[in-house]
């Protein structure tokens, strides 16, 4: 009986100092058990100072910027004003005095892209057409080709991935250039005006197109050395001729001293 009173004693005893050396133990790694360095958090699964427990820095959902609009440019067609009539009713004058429903719908409020710009195109032709009946010469058909560009640049600032009209665009493109070039040429005077009048910035074109890669100089310079060896055999050709030529002029001489 005394034997078990004593060794319950010794047990209590025993569980005592093993709890106050874990709470000294406890108390000692308190301060730093979640304590990591400003680097370890940085890193996206770093583990902590020894001691502690390894565990992920928190994730952190941050919100998405807000989307900046681009600055577009202004349309062609903007300066189109709503109440403006359609081309084939701006010359009628009883669509001048028809009512305001009527008038409605006869205007380009309600008028599709199609007719803003037909009616733009007539703006432009009027600004550089040599007289009223003029609808073939270089002016007017640098101002066609001009709006339609413009349309096409439009079009394609929206559908970027459009091939086929950013083919034709720059087919356009390369015809406007001709006409400016030839009218450049010709009549300088209404070279600039149309270029005035359209908004044209006309620049010049490089002397020569092709980019001069290894393979085009050194066939350049084989078609050179092929071009002069012929003209050196053609010459040779030629002097080999002349004494013949010489020889039949004297034998023809000496027949016609003998007749």
């Amino acid at each position: 009986m005394f034997a078990n009173a004593a060794l319950r004693a010794a047990l209590r005893s025993s569980a005592g100092a093993l709890r106050l050396e874990s709470g000294a133990l406890c108390a000692s790694l308190s301060p730093r058990l979640w304590t990591c360095s400003p680097a370890v958090l940085s890193a996206p699964r770093a583990a902590c100072v020894a001691g502690s427990f390894a565990l992920p820095p928190p994730v952190r959902h941050y919100a998405r910027g807000a989307n900046k609009k681009k600055a577009v440019p202004e349309s062609q067609l903007s300066d189109l004003s709503p109440t403006m009539l359609k081309k084939d009713f701006a010359a009628v004058p009883l669509a001048q005095t028809t009512d305001d429903l009527v008038r409605r719908l006869l205007s380009l409020e309600l008028a599709s892209h199609s007719e803003k710009l037909q009616l733009k195109t007539e703006q432009l032709i009027a600004k550089v057409q040599r007289d009223e009946n003029d609808r073939n010469s270089v002016e007017v058909q640098v101002a066609i080709l001009t709006a339609r560009i413009r349309n096409f640049q439009e079009h394609l600032r929206k559908h970027h991935k459009d091939k086929s009209n950013k083919r034709r665009m720059l087919m356009a493109i390369d015809r406007r250039k001709k006409l400016l070039k030839n009218l450049r040429l010709v009549r300088y005077d209404a070279f600039e005006k149309v270029c005035e009048q359209l908004g044209i910035t006309y620049t010049f074109p490089p002397e020569y197109y092709r980019r001069a890669t290894r393979r085009w100089v050194v066939k350049k310079a084989f078609c050179i050395k092929v071009f002069k060896e012929v003209q050196k055999q053609k010459a040779e050709q030629r002097l080999k001729m002349k004494p013949s030529l010489a020889s039949a002029e004297t034998a023809k001489t000496k027949a016609v001293d003998t007749q």
